[in-house]
């Protein structure tokens, strides 16, 4: 097609951000982090050049939980992105980005990793989800640009006058015979219009303060709320999400009560729950769950799905999770690298979708297609995005058709 592209050049920053407060994950605290943002020329078979640009944060806690030193983790995921630019600048396939893109990940990116990991010990190797969000920001940059220099918004793309493939390029296997995606696009599984006003989850943190009533010596002093009472307040938030341990299960029910009763005398209406994959029985979500639905009822309603209590490594840890999710819809987040680990979670109990551009645009919206097309109601949860990486993230809830708006907690911690 005349609206296929090339790239003809790349460009990395990293941009270093500090937050205002600490966010904790799991066993670890984020105090700062350093934003990947590229630019990436292009050039279509029309001869237009155009540039677009991507943005992630590189989530040192998030993408690789270790007891291995922050700083270690940290160096090795900023070389990896900048070995990523070269191969990128060199990657001579043409076409729509999700097509280029989604070839890139599934032959090119296994062999960057493991010949970059081959100078480390295993425990010190850079695992998956690392290298799919050090791609991101390359893969959302690529989408821009195919917008930009064909003059159209990206998300007009996604369908058969701009793509070359259908999804059953992308979607179907010898495992894959519930459903025909020929014929089919990531247009055909949109919500068309795009809402243009969606609600938005506010994070409440591990080190989060609830109701503080004396300011702390710590707390910024730069106007915004840092108490969760005082946020509701301002913003009027109507949906938390809880970060909980998940080895601490008395810790873990007294936030959730402590959350949910405060958010119950301020108008929020939904909550949800996140054990950062640090469970790994079954029974320690389902003892909360039942404890909420017989102590505390009205909390136990308002929590609308559970996300990702268990390993993220799936196919490692095939945990039959159906009886969480016949308490409450259960949502794939860390685990749901792209559509074929979202079948394989499907058949282990999981019925949801968490859905997150930093682990690349291409993968979002297949991911999207195989979701719907299969009945899974889908989430487009944060990584805390800052600055840039807002903006695909937003769009994509906006098009996805969510259960219940989008996760946005940057002007928290930022």
């Amino acid at each position: 097609m005349l609206t296929d592209i090339h790239i003809k050049a790349v460009e990395v920053y990293f941009i270093p951000v500090n937050t205002r407060i600490p966010l904790k994950f799991g066993p670890e605290v984020l105090t700062s982090v350093t934003c990947a943002r590229i630019k990436v020329s292009v050039e279509n078979n029309s001869g237009q050049v155009a540039e677009g640009w991507g943005e992630t944060p590189l989530s040192v806690q998030w993408v690789w939980p270790s007891s291995i030193s922050y700083s270690f983790r940290f160096l090795r995921i900023k070389q990896f992105v900048l070995e990523l630019s070269k191969e990128v600048n060199d990657y001579p396939v043409k076409g729509h980005p999700i097509e280029t893109e989604h070839l890139f990940q599934k032959e090119i990116l296994p062999e960057i990793l493991r010949k970059f990991n081959m100078t480390v010990t295993e425990s010190e190797s850079l695992p998956w989800l690392a290298a799919l969000v050090a791609l991101s920001a390359f893969d959302i940059a690529l989408h821009d640009a195919y917008g930009n220099v064909n003059e159209v918004p990206v998300y007009k793309t996604y369908n058969s006058h701009y793509m070359n493939k259908d999804l059953s390029w992308f979607l179907e296997s010898a495992k894959e015979k519930e459903i025909s995606f020929k014929g089919l696009y990531p247009e055909d599984f949109f919500t068309l219009p795009p809402g243009q006003y969606l609600p938005v989850w506010h994070l409440v943190g591990g080190l989060d303060e609830i109701d503080e009533e004396v300011p702390s010596e710590k707390d910024p002093l730069d106007g915004y709320p840092v108490s969760l009472n005082d946020w509701i307040k301002r913003d009027g938030l109507e949906c938390l999400k809880i970060k909980l341990k998940g080895d601490d299960e008395d810790w873990d029910y007294n936030r959730i009560v402590k959350v949910g009763n405060t958010g119950l005398g301020e108008g929020v209406k939904w909550l949800s729950v996140d054990f950062n994959c640090t469970v790994t029985d079954p029974a320690y979500v389902n003892e909360i769950l039942d404890k909420l639905k017989v102590n505390n009822p009205g909390i136990s309603e308002m929590i609308l799905y559970v996300e990702q209590p268990f390993p993220y490594d799936l196919e490692s840890n095939k945990i039959d999770v159906h009886s969480v999710s016949a308490r409450k819809p259960l949502f794939m987040d860390e685990s749901a690298h792209n559509w074929e680990l979202i079948r394989l979670g499907r058949e282990l109990g999981w019925t949801g979708v968490a859905l997150k551009t930093c682990k690349t645009q291409t993968e979002a919206l297949l991911s999207l297609s195989w979701a719907k097309a299969h009945g899974m109601p889908l989430m487009v949860q944060d990584l805390t995005n800052p600055m840039l990486a807002q903006i695909p993230h937003v769009l994509l809830a906006a098009h996805a058709g969510t259960i219940m708006g989008v996760e946005s907690n940057a002007m928290q911690f930022y």
